[in-house]
């Protein structure tokens, strides 16, 4: 694949330059863009990218759309992008880009519409966000006579629809997700049972409806009800309320789950995208013997409140809004893949899937490239491996991607796509159903980009060509040229690519809005970031300017992209460009430490496995047990400890020598903060802890309750300050790495035991085998018996006290760390009590405590806008005077454009509402919203009974980790589970 990438990257006959009216050919030059004058009405990664990318096509006249809640609400977040726009005429503010009604919606459609007429701009790009799939925005700016650079409305009504989108998959004979697609068409039927009431409701009402299907007796009740809903909805009317739909909904999720026993079911909005708009019911369910009747209502009793948050998410309660919700059976065991498309309206082709399961409240945190030819590589691997399960699994996943290609692309000449879009499935096993169509591009685009490039070649002559790497810049060749465009051949680029989406949530991935960025360490080489701009520097003084992350819109503050030949490199990279990020601000939190725990987690089991949707949250849970296991770990009392029982092995081992326990206590002095450091840098951040362990799980082993080591726990120790970034340099600064005195010991440590190796021959994986020549009395390879002395007695104060860095991995072992791992056959193997939804929101807890508060008060768990009700028009939620149980509903939080139901942690009553101002107004984290009385009083926590805990659970894991002498030097004979290709070593000099 090498040799056909360099082809096409070295072919001095491919015109690879944007600028396409610059090239020789009559033919490409037909097919320029420079006369293009988009308006880009999107925010983030992407309008950044469109800029960039138009610029390099010679696309001159461009303009950006900035929403007030980007620079006025937020005055330190004015748009980065704006210190590149030389002209700021080209610059034009709205309040939001979509509005917060219906009316203001179409206000906005409108207002951009006018700004482009106005300014001589004759497109439209809307990236991936706001109304780049919305059918009514497309229509509104193609009756304006502009040009809309994406999918045009007739594709957006066929395939963006989440409704209709399913109807067209069962069309064509794609396999959908079983579930209700009507269920607005059946509260219609329930109030109106019979063709003769529809009728009548037609008449009435004065709907404009086709005559020959309302004459056809043949049409279905339901059928003829969907035509009736969509008149209304052309006519901006409603034929059900918001309570009559809920209820309609409570019935067919009760009839679901009834269907299918131990299931949960998802509602799905069918405007909704990115997350927004879907709720999952039926927790309650999963774990159920049967379809027991009270739990099944008391689980479908929650659907009417959950459909109004969806709509609200959306933004579809206006009156005459389509509020269509899907009912869908929520499959557990799956995966999210989707497949890359392009087309002209009359060809389509795919370009690869992506894995996008590592996912957490519908939102993706790590995607992944699959494509035909990675694949078939890695299973060809395998099996020259002997890795019979793992090729058999990777071979389920190839067979499954061809057919997900082959259908995408012909779904996509089903609905006439005319753009980039992308065909979502969930894979379950070697079943995969369709789930929806996202008729915009991705944020996750540029992990397809990398893989495959477009070849469009003249008909007339094949060798007359141009090649496109950027979906972008595909997107504006087809709102330009259109069907002109031949089909293109797709060609491999790199072998793998994977992202890391870096947003602002807290250490439990709960958004975290508001922080201000004050510094950010620039690109190392190879990686792609993706960040709106937030590293430019000020154009006059070249210095960092500082960034607040406003969150009105999403949490996303940047995408972070590798790749490499193999997904292996891909991740290896990955792992190298987030150690050494330095991200550091003003109450700024970030997901950069849990990006790189989960990659150093995929290393050190196996990047090829295949997590599931539900993989984050019982992973997150295993996190927080560490860090709740951590907590009670007293790492100077555990020092003070050892120091006591190697003060008693040298007076057993050396009896009256006071100079050799001397000796010993000055060796163990020396250590306490190069041991200490790494060991509190663990213990203090659970992610980068997690990461660390996979990586390290076949370097020691558990033998009758003691720890014994497999690898030198020295070179354990040299990879962990490389790993967390701190390996020694004298320009950065002490605090954040490791100190001088430190380095100097360890590099003399290290030279050691490489000489020692190198003279008798051993590799770095044979420690066992040197450490069982030292314990040798009598000289060994030709020493003489006072060097050989010397060289047993500095073994045993190189390796003294290491045995400290096992705390580690007792803590591992006690929340049985390693039972959650990657199978032979990639299958993951969670344990079943990371699923309990107690313990889940216990650790969340652990993870990111809940602010400080008084017992009489009630403060938000996190910043952004607040409401006291359900919907417009509902009563609040609690009412001053108002008693409350454990779990119920108490108000609103809208934060990065979920809305987030805050229940309550204990029962009370509500003796005084705080937050007075109207709703939609914005709160901090930790502020008081209300006084309250509970039911049950607070013991306080007495800390001398925190801190005996604290030393009784360090003594217990120190037992496990301090032996004698005979013990201590005990051989491990290593266990090779992994082939060598999967191991990643972080060592700044050369290992032990």
């Amino acid at each position: 694949m090498a040799s056909n990438v360099d082809h096409y990257r070295n072919n001095p006959l491919i015109h690879r330059d944007r600028r396409l009216g610059s090239s020789p050919s009559a033919w490409v030059r037909s097919f320029a863009c420079e006369d293009l004058k988009p308006l880009i009405v999107c925010r983030g990664p992407i309008r950044k990218e469109a800029m960039d990318v138009f610029a390099e096509m010679g696309i001159t006249h461009v303009g950006i759309l900035l929403s007030e809640k980007d620079s006025i609400v937020y005055a330190n977040a004015l748009a980065p992008e704006l210190r590149q726009l030389a002209n700021h005429d080209r610059v034009h503010r709205v309040p939001d880009y979509t509005g917060a009604t219906k009316e203001e919606r179409v206000e906005r459609m409108n207002q951009i519409v006018q700004i482009a007429l106005d300014n001589g701009y004759d497109s439209i790009f809307a990236g991936y966000g706001f109304m780049a799939e919305d059918e009514e925005f497309v229509a509104t700016v193609e009756r304006a006579g502009l040009k809309f650079i994406g999918p045009n409305s007739t594709t957006q009504a066929r395939a963006g629809k989440k409704d209709e989108a399913k109807r067209t998959a069962l069309e064509v004979k794609v396999s959908v997700t079983p579930g209700v697609n009507d269920v607005a068409a059946r509260t219609l039927l329930a109030k109106h049972r019979t063709r003769k009431q529809l009728l009548a409701l037609v008449e009435a009402e004065g709907l404009a409806c086709d005559a020959k299907v309302l004459a056809d007796e043949k049409v279905e009740l339901p059928v003829l009800a969907e035509h009736v809903l969509q008149a209304s909805y052309a006519r901006g009317l409603d034929l059900f309320t918001i309570d009559e739909l809920g209820a309609q909904v409570q019935v067919e999720v009760a009839e679901m789950f009834r269907k299918y026993p131990r299931s949960r079911v998802r509602l799905k909005a069918i405007g909704g995208g990115g997350g927004k708009g879907q709720r999952i019911l039926g927790a309650s369910l999963l774990t159920a013997k049967a379809a027991d009747e009270k739990a099944v209502a008391a689980a479908a009793a929650e659907a009417p409140a959950m459909v109004r948050e969806v709509l609200s998410e959306v933004k579809a309660t206006g009156v005459g809004d389509n509020k269509n919700v899907l009912i869908e059976l929520n499959i557990e065991q799956t995966r999210h893949n989707e497949i890359q498309l392009l087309g002209n309206g009359e060809w389509c082709v795919s370009l690869g899937g992506r894995d996008c399961s590592l996912q957490m409240h519908e939102q993706k945190l790590l995607e992944v490239s699959v494509t035909q030819e990675a694949l078939a590589a890695t299973i060809a691997r395998a099996a020259n491996n002997g890795k019979t399960a793992r090729a058999k699994a990777l071979a389920v996943d190839l067979e499954i991607l061809k057919r997900m290609e082959d259908d995408a692309a012909r779904f996509g000449q089903a609905v006439g796509l005319d753009s980039a879009s992308t065909f979502e499935c969930i894979v379950d096993r070697d079943r995969y159903y369709f789930m929806e169509v996202n008729t915009r591009i991705q944020v996750e685009h540029r992990v397809s980009e990398l893989c495959y490039s477009l070849e469009f070649a003249n008909p007339d002559d094949p060798s007359d060509t141009f090649v496109v790497e950027s979906l972008v810049e595909a997107m504006a060749l087809l709102a330009r040229h259109k069907k002109r465009l031949p089909k293109p051949r797709r060609i491999p680029r790199f072998g793998a690519a994977v992202e890391a989406r870096l947003n602002a949530t807290d250490a439990s991935l709960s958004p975290h809005a508001g922080g201000v960025i004050r510094y950010w360490s620039k690109p190392i080489e190879g990686e792609i970031r993706d960040d709106q701009g937030i590293s430019m520097p000020n154009p006059d003084t070249r210095m960092f300017m500082r960034y607040k992350v406003a969150g009105a819109y999403d949490s996303n503050i940047a995408l972070l992209l590798t790749k490499g030949d193999r997904r292996l490199e891909s991740y290896k990279h990955m792992a190298r460009v987030l150690a050494r990020m330095e991200l550091r601000g003003t109450t700024l939190a970030t997901n950069m430490e849990f990006h790189y725990g989960l990659v150093n987690w995929f290393l050190g089991q196996s990047v090829n496995a295949k997590p599931t949707t539900r993989f984050v949250v019982p992973y997150l849970t295993l996190v927080g047990m560490l860090k709740d296991e951590a907590n009670k770990l007293d790492t100077a009392y555990a020092f003070a400890e050892m120091k006591k029982h190697y003060a008693k092995l040298m007076a057993t081992e050396n009896p009256g020598d006071a100079a050799a326990q001397k000796a010993m206590t000055d060796v163990l002095d020396r250590k306490v903060t190069l041991l200490t450091r790494v060991i509190d840098r663990f213990l203090d951040d659970p992610h980068l802890f997690a990461g660390w362990l996979s990586m390290n799980r076949r370097h020691y082993r558990i033998e009758n309750g003691k720890l014994l080591w497999i690898r030198n726990p020295l070179g354990v120790l040299n990879d962990a300050y490389a790993y967390l970034n701190m390996a020694f340099h004298p320009r950065r600064p002490a605090s954040q790495v490791m100190w001088e005195h430190d380095h100097e010991l360890l590099t003399k440590s290290l030279r050691f035991y490489v000489a020692l190796r190198e003279r008798f021959g051993l590799k770095r994986e044979e420690y066992y085998k040197l450490n069982e020549i030292l314990q040798k009395e009598e000289p060994q390879d030709g020493f003489d018996a006072e060097t050989w002395t010397r060289i047993r007695s500095a073994h045993l104060g190189y390796e003294a006290g290491n045995e400290l860095l096992g705390l580690l991995f007792m803590v591992a072992e006690s929340v049985r760390f390693f039972d959650f791992k990657v199978e032979d056959d990639l299958e993951v193997t969670i344990p079943e009590h990371l699923h309990d939804p107690e313990l889940q929101a216990r650790m969340k807890k652990v993870l990111c405590p809940p602010p400080a508060t008084k017992a009489d008060e009630l403060v938000a768990p996190f910043g952004g806008m607040f409401y006291r009700q359900e919907a417009p028009g509902r009563p609040p939620f609690v009412e001053e005077g108002q008693h409350f149980e454990k779990g119920q509903p108490l108000y609103i939080i809208e934060v990065m454009k979920m809305f987030n139901t805050v229940r309550a942690p204990f029962s009370g009553t509500i003796e005084k509402v705080l937050m007075q101002g109207a709703d939609g107004t914005v709160v901090q984290k930790g502020q008081p919203l209300f006084k309250i009385t509970p039911d049950e009083k607070f013991v306080p926590v007495d800390p001398k009974a925190v801190e005996r805990e604290r030393r009784t659970r360090t003594q217990k894991h120190l037992e496990g980790v301090l032996m004698t002498f005979a013990e201590k030097f005990t051989t491990v004979e290593p266990v090779r589970f992994e082939e060598p290709e999967e191991e990643v070593a972080w060592a700044g000099v050369e290992a032990v």
